[in-house]
């Protein structure tokens, strides 16, 4: 796979397109036109501006320093990628889009908006709510027109996306299709990294009933105090809400009941209440909440909550770690095994009951290859030999503000090139990959002679990968 349509799959994979795009208006586009100086859009661009043009979009001088300022202010690495590659990826981006729009892949403006306000409060999070920096960094003089670039973006990302997914969406593989791929790679097979597998005890502090019933009063305070006085639900959330990825945002989130988000109970709750209406207290696993229905746009409820979190004893912490700290001597002296231990002494139910194996969230096995760990987990195991036991981790999640843990190392697989019985899931991914990469080029290659392309100036020297300039063979 080129190095240009590899950079194409990462940016629909991670969704970071970061141009703002602009559609052609005229309907007649032909090939055999000579290249114009006259203006196009409306008067708003010289022909003499744009770098590329394909299908209905079009690609401008300046989009590619744009995109690698960009790149490098986000602290990305340009690494071994070429000015000339790079342009042949935002090229990619344009085919697919028009590819979308083509296969009448429609836009859900609504969802958009959405996202455009859940980026927006991950970006002012990550500055510490600084808009001016980011508004430095787009090169924007106000958050509308920021908003309003970020719409284009993810709207372009969402076409690209769906068009590839659409692409790629059926294809399977066999076992003898994995065999095959297997045996092509002949002395160029991969080489496996250290795989590891884990396990973990964990013992969660408990909440007492009383801390509990004092969390619910105080939610039903609130709820009284907004229906009654009229108090701000806003202020409200700003003052007392322990959900800190919301609370910036006055505890805003959009549901579409097409489109699950959030847990059960919270939608359940949510798609229950009448326009204005505010909940009654109830749990989920993050703790206790009111909702807010603000309004409701057809499948979209736009809701505002407070969640609070019930209050951890220090009794109850200490309990927790005489707990962990009993499981482990007995560990250690051998009354019981580590499998034992957890299904006797875990909290965690998810792993409890698999001997405290941790699941890896990417493979689906309990797998850990030593380079791709999470950079957590790895600190927390890189010096246990194996079958030895951590001491007591103190640790928090997005759930329990803090927990208590040990690990150990239950099996270890060095380095090794890939073995088909051994590592055969994996082989299969790689075969799958290689398969729907296929199927990509060659969508693209019938796309790029279908699809009228005209690229300008100085670009028409760069050495494509794809027949962008669509070369006679």
């Amino acid at each position: 796979m080129n190095k240009s349509m590899l950079y194409l799959l990462m940016i629909l994979a991670f969704g970071q397109f970061t141009l703002a795009q602009e559609i052609i208006v005229e309907e007649e586009k032909e090939e055999q036109k000579e290249e114009k100086k006259e203006i196009i859009t409306s008067g708003r661009i010289k022909a003499d501006g744009v770098a590329a043009v394909v299908g209905d979009y079009i690609l401008l001088d300046s989009d590619l320093d744009r995109r690698i300022q960009q790149i490098k202010a986000e602290g990305g690495d340009m690494g071994d990628l070429t000015r000339c590659e790079l342009f042949g990826s935002m090229l990619e981006e344009k085919l697919y889009a028009h590819g979308a729009v083509q296969d009448s892949i429609m836009v859900n403006e609504l969802q958009i908006r959405s996202n455009v306000d859940q980026q927006l409060e991950m970006f002012l999070a990550q500055t510490n709510g600084d808009l001016d920096y980011i508004l430095k960094l787009y090169n924007k003089e106000s958050e509308e027109a920021l908003r309003e670039e970020m719409f284009e973006i993810n709207s372009m990302n969402y076409l690209a996306t769906e068009m590839q997914r659409k692409i790629v969406g059926d294809i399977e593989i066999t076992p003898e299709e994995v065999r095959l791929f297997f045996n092509s790679l002949g002395d160029d097979k991969p080489t496996f990294g250290t795989e590891l597998k884990v396990a973990q005890i964990v013992v969660i502090p408990e909440v007492s009933e009383e801390s509990r019933q004092e969390t619910i009063k105080k939610l039903e305070s609130f709820k009284s105090d907004i229906e009654d006085n009229g108090a701000s639900f806003t202020t409200k959330v700003l003052l007392y809400s322990d959900d800190t990825a919301s609370k910036r945002n006055g505890g805003k989130y959009t549901l579409n009941r097409k489109r699950p988000r959030m847990v059960k109970e919270f939608r359940d709750v949510a798609f229950s209440l009448q326009e204005g209406e505010i909940s009654d207290p109830f749990e989920t696993e993050f703790g206790y909440h009111i909702i807010f229905l603000e309004k409701v746009r057809g499948q979209e409820y736009e809701v505002r909550h407070i969640l609070i979190r019930p209050e951890i004893t220090q009794e109850a912490i200490q309990d927790a770690k005489d707990k962990i700290d009993l499981a482990r001597s007995k560990i250690v002296e051998g009354v019981v095994t580590f499998q034992e231990a957890a299904l006797e002494f875990s909290d965690e139910e998810e792993t409890k009951y698999e001997g405290g194996q941790l699941m890896n969230p990417t493979t689906q096995d309990f797998n850990f290859e030593l380079t791709k760990m999470d950079p957590e987990l790895y600190a927390q195991i890189q010096n246990l030999g194996d079958g030895e036991v951590s001491p007591v981790l103190q640790d928090e999640d997005r759930i329990n503000r803090i927990k208590f843990k040990i690990l150990t190392v239950t099996d270890r697989l060095d380095e090794h090139e890939a073995d088909y019985a051994r590592d055969y899931v994996k082989i299969k991914d790689l075969a799958l990959q290689d398969k729907q990469f296929k199927a990509i080029g060659e969508w693209q290659e019938d796309a790029i002679m279908e699809t009228y392309i005209k690229i300008n100036g100085d670009f028409r020297n760069c050495d494509f990968n794809g027949n962008w300039l669509k070369k006679t063979k």
